[in-house]
């Protein structure tokens, strides 16, 4: 099994397409603790990104279980890097991944993170052939929750006080979604502007 996704993978607004050193500017937001707040490190300087790319963000291909992809999100338009989405391959046995996103808070409430994140579930279903996919969000990160929600993603389980994460207990919860039910919400027209790729 190997996915190489074709770049760019487009959504009406916006474009995924690989992370490069040179994004490391506009990923400058990831040195704010606010921002860092629920994902597993902490702020990160101009450098520790830019070396964070060069050594695991810029993988563009995926060969076996516990690789991973992160794309840089960026507006048709042209601009700046809005935020990332990850998609990671968790077993070729089970069909399964999990899908993570994180964006500027500049660029908050236009519901680009919702467009990206459905366009990951795309290339997780669509070029993975996933059976299922999960997001674990931290209970606190309210807008993460509501993002997951709005994908049509269930919430299966509340994993209470499961992690010692950044001083202290928290909980989790691990919101999931079957292939089934991904194309249920597509023929239903839940696409959130993605562009169908030949």
């Amino acid at each position: 099994m190997q996915l190489r996704p074709t770049y760019p993978i487009r959504t009406e607004r916006l474009e995924l397409r690989a992370l490069h050193t040179a994004d490391a500017d506009d990923l400058s937001y990831l040195a704010d603790p606010d921002v860092v707040r629920y994902v597993p490190f902490d702020p990160l300087d101009r450098d520790e990104v830019a070396a964070r790319i060069a050594e695991r963000w810029s993988n563009e291909v995926i060969e076996h279980d516990g690789q991973h992809l992160t794309f840089a999100v960026v507006p048709r338009a042209g601009g700046r890097v809005l935020g990332r989405v990850v998609c990671m391959y968790h077993s070729e046995l089970h069909r399964s991944g999990e899908v993570g996103w994180e964006q500027n808070p500049r660029f908050g409430g236009r519901g680009y993170a919702t467009e990206a994140a459905h366009a990951a579930l795309h290339v997780l279903f669509d070029d993975l052939a996933l059976h299922r996919v999960v997001a674990r969000v931290d209970t606190r990160n309210t807008r993460s929750v509501a993002l997951a929600e709005r994908l049509g993603m269930r919430r299966e389980a509340h994993l209470v006080k499961n992690e010692w994460f950044k001083g202290g207990w928290s909980d989790e919860y691990v919101f999931a979604m079957l292939e089934a039910e991904f194309r249920g919400l597509e023929a239903d027209g839940c696409s959130f502007g993605f562009e169908r790729r030949s």
